[in-house]
C-alpha cells in the first residue's frame, strides 16, 4: 500500500492504518465520551481537547427516502411532502403572497489541490453533497391550499452558488457566494429574467470551503446582514486567506457603506430576529479535529462589536493552541455563546416560532435544522430541533438546587433522517414558517421540502403572512 492510498483510506475511515515500528496499526478515530445532551444547552461540558492527527471520519452512506417514507415527527404534529424532485434544495424564502422560493444550490467547484482536495471531494460524494450546483432559485406555489406545491418552476437562473434571499419592497436580494445581487420583483410573478445589479462583492477566495452566504434585513429594510464563513478550519492556511471572513457584516443600503457587525464566528449560517427582543440570533458551526466532544456548535445572540473568538479561542475563552500567532490577550474580550446545540451537529437553518401555528408547545422558541456530523462517533445532528425561549428573549432553561440543567434542552421535532444502521435518508438544511403557520424543512440530499403541521391548530390566513 503506497502513501497516497494509505492517506486516502485514513481520511475515509475505511481501513485506517498507519505504520509504526515496522507494523500496521488500525485506527478508528476519536469516539465521544460524553452524551450529546452533556454538550448541549447554556453550560455544556468543555473537556480537554483530544488532538487528531487525522480527522475522525464517520460519513453516512446516503439511502434516500422511499416513495411512502417520511421522517419521524413529534407527537401531535404531522409531516408530509410539500415538494420533491428538487436539485439539492437549501435555503428558503416565503413571499408575501405565500409562494416559497427555494435555492437549489451547492458549493462552487472544489479545486483544492493534492490529496486534501481529492479526499474532500470523495467525502462530499459519499455524503450526497458532491453534486454540481444547479445555481438557481425555484418557485413553489400551493394554489389550492392543500399543503402541497402544485407549481414548481425555475424562478431565477444563472446564479453562483446562491444561498440567502431577502425581499424588500419590490427588490429581491440574493447572496451568491461571491456577491450580493439585487433583482426587480413583482408580486405573483413566476420568473425573473432581468439582469441583476451587484450590490456588494463578497470574499470567495480559494479554498472557499464555507461557501454559503446567508442574508437577513432589519425591520425597516434599510440594512442587510450577511453571514460569511471561514475559508478553513482554524486558519491553518494563514490569516491572510481569512480576510473578510468568519463574520457577519452589516450593509447600509442607502449609503452602500459596510461594517463588521460581529466577528470570530467560524461559520455562521442561519440568522433570525428574536421576536420578543428584536435581537439578531445566528447558528454557528464550530471547529474540528479536537475530538468528538469538542467544540459545541451553537445558537447565540449577536450584537454590534462582539468577537466570538475564532480562530484563537472557543466557547468564551478556551484557547486553541494550534493557531499561530497566539493572541492570549483576546480571551478577555471573547463573547461566550448563549446556547450549545451539541458537537459537530452542523446547524444551518434557523427560524423563530412567532408565526408558527403548531400548538402551545411551539409558541415561543427557535427551530434549528441540524444538517448532521461527518466527523463524530457516534454521529450527531440529522434532525430538526426546537429550543424553547422565555419572554425575556433567551432560551428558557431550568435548573435544580445544585445548578444542574433540568429543562430547556433541544426538543426533537423531526428526526429519523439517520437510520439505526447509520445510513442517511436525508439531511435537514433550512427551516422557515409558511404563510399558514406550518414549518417547512429543506432536505438537500433527498431533494424534498417537508411540511410539518398540527391538524388540531387552525392555520393562519395567507393575508397575515410573515414579514
Amino acid at each position: 500500500m503506497n502513501t497516497r492510498t494509505r492517506n486516502i483510506l485514513i481520511f475515509l475511515g475505511l481501513s485506517t492504518a498507519v505504520v509504526a515500528g515496522g507494523g500496521w496499526y488500525f485506527l478508528s478515530g476519536d469516539t465521544a465520551r460524553l452524551d450529546i445532551a452533556e454538550v448541549s444547552g447554556p453550560s455544556p461540558e468543555i473537556t480537554a481537547p483530544r488532538k487528531e492527527t487525522f480527522p475522525t471520519i464517520n460519513v453516512a452512506d446516503v439511502k434516500p427516502w422511499g416513495a411512502n417514507e417520511a421522517p419521524e415527527v413529534a407527537e401531535g404534529l404531522t409531516v408530509a411532502r410539500f415538494a420533491d424532485g428538487l436539485d439539492h434544495p437549501r435555503s428558503m424564502l416565503v413571499l408575501p403572497n405565500g409562494d416559497v422560493l427555494v435555492a437549489e444550490t451547492n458549493s462552487p467547484p472544489r479545486e483544492n489541490p493534492g490529496i486534501e482536495g481529492m479526499v474532500m471531494r470523495l467525502l462530499m460524494n459519499k455524503a450526497g453533497a458532491g453534486v454540481k450546483s444547479a445555481n438557481r432559485i425555484s418557485l413553489l406555489r400551493d394554489s389550492d391550499g392543500d399543503g402541497k406545491a402544485e407549481t414548481k418552476t425555475p424562478f431565477l437562473e444563472g446564479l453562483n452558488s446562491p444561498y440567502g434571499m431577502v425581499l424588500i419592497g419590490d427588490t429581491l436580494y440574493v447572496a451568491n457566494t461571491d456577491a450580493v445581487m439585487a433583482f426587480p420583483y413583482s408580486e405573483g410573478q413566476t420568473k425573473i429574467t432581468a439582469k441583476g445589479r451587484k450590490v456588494l462583492s463578497l470574499p470567495a477566495q480559494k479554498p472557499n470551503n464555507h461557501w454559503t452566504r446567508n442574508l437577513i434585513a432589519n425591520e425597516d429594510g434599510t440594512r442587510l446582514y450577511v453571514a460569511i464563513g471561514s475559508a478553513s478550519n482554524v486558519a491553518e492556511k494563514g490569516l491572510e486567506v481569512e480576510k473578510g471572513r468568519a463574520r457577519i457584516i452589516e450593509l447600509d443600503l442607502k449609503t452602500g457603506k459596510k461594517r463588521d457587525f460581529a466577528v470570530g464566528l467560524r461559520n455562521p449560517v442561519g440568522m433570525a430576529w428574536e421576536p420578543n427582543s428584536d435581537a439578531l440570533w445566528t447558528v454557528v458551526n464550530e471547529r474540528d479535529m479536537l475530538g468528538s466532544d469538542l467544540v459545541p456548535d451553537y445558537l447565540t445572540k449577536v450584537e454590534a462589536g462582539m468577537h466570538f473568538g475564532w480562530p484563537w479561542n472557543y466557547w468564551g475563552g478556551y484557547e486553541d493552541f494550534r493557531v499561530e500567532p497566539r493572541r492570549p490577550e483576546l480571551r478577555e474580550y471573547t463573547r461566550r455563546p448563549d446556547y450549545a446545540l451539541g458537537t459537530h451537529v452542523a446547524p444551518l437553518g434557523l427560524t423563530f416560532a412567532s408565526e408558527a401555528a403548531l400548538g402551545s408547545g411551539y409558541a415561543n422558541g427557535a427551530f434549528v435544522a441540524l444538517h448532521g456530523s461527518w466527523n463524530r462517533k457516534p454521529a450527531s445532528g440529522y434532525k430538526v430541533v426546537f429550543v424553547p425561549f422565555g419572554e425575556n428573549g433567551r432560551p428558557a432553561v431550568t435548573r435544580n438546587a445544585e445548578g444542574k440543567v433540568t429543562g430547556g434542552l433541544p426538543v426533537n421535532v423531526l428526526s429519523g433522517f439517520l437510520t439505526k444502521s447509520g445510513d442517511a435518508k436525508g439531511r435537514p438544511t433550512d427551516v422557515t414558517i409558511d404563510s399558514k403557520g406550518a414549518l417547512l424543512v429543506t432536505d438537500d440530499v433527498s431533494g424534498i421540502v417537508w411540511r410539518v403541521s398540527n391538524p388540531q391548530v387552525k392555520a393562519r390566513p395567507v393575508e397575515t403572512a410573515m414579514r
